[in-house]
């Protein structure tokens, strides 16, 4: 007998075909292939989870911007009204008091400011002064509507404005905020000495050139 020697189209056993050959030399390319769109996806949906995230914390961070500014605007209305209430009680304090502080000073004008009571007087000066309270208006000083009440009125020859000429009574200030204006007499130039004055100057230079 002859043995048969196997074909060309037969295969030997074991030796893969050419089908199951593509299917294993495709199965890896067909595996790979989406996986570059797949991670690009992720990277979307990455960046739009940041993105969502960093919006959250730069909101939540203005509203604590705000928040801490009202509350440094809170803080400071309270220091303003607080300092401004303890304004107003020292105020109401010491005007109650500058009737006595009224009599301190005629005492001490008339010299009956002595012994014991001068030491008591020098003391609660010395108090009100520690509180902030301050006394102004001298002789000689102009005349200020906004400080100074006049009582009196005259005219005098030697002044050039209207000029507090005797206190009556001191005015009183805590800082900016007058408690009590000065009680003064005024005086005002007197009625033509201005132009008087002038004309007397035009007389001592030689008057007005003649032609």
């Amino acid at each position: 007998m002859t043995e048969e020697t196997p074909g060309f189209d037969e295969k030997p056993e074991g030796t893969p075909s050419d089908d199951s050959a593509d299917e294993k030399g495709a199965g890896p390319a067909d595996k790979a292939g989406p996986a570059p769109a797949g991670e690009e996806l992720v990277e979307v949906g990455l960046q739009a989870q940041l993105d969502q995230a960093q919006a959250a914390l730069n909101e939540r961070t203005a509203d604590l911007q705000r928040l801490q500014a009202e509350y440094q605007n809170y803080r400071r209305r309270v220091e303003r009204d607080r300092v401004q209430v303890k304004e107003v009680a020292v105020a109401n304090l010491l005007s109650e008091l500058l009737p006595t502080l009224d009599d301190i000073g005629r005492a001490r004008d008339h010299g009956e400011l002595v012994g014991g009571f001068k030491s008591v007087a020098e003391s609660l000066e010395t108090v009100v002064a520690k509180m902030g309270l301050q006394q102004f208006g001298k002789e000689g000083e102009p005349f200020d509507p906004l400080v100074h009440e006049a009582l009196m009125h005259s005219y005098a020859p030697d002044v050039t404005e209207t000029t507090c000429v005797q206190i009556l009574q001191p005015g009183y200030r805590i800082g900016e905020r007058t408690i009590r204006p000065a009680r003064v007499a005024v005086a005002e130039p007197q009625p033509g000495a201005q132009g008087k004055a002038e004309g007397e100057s035009d007389e001592e230079s030689g008057g007005p050139d003649e032609g």
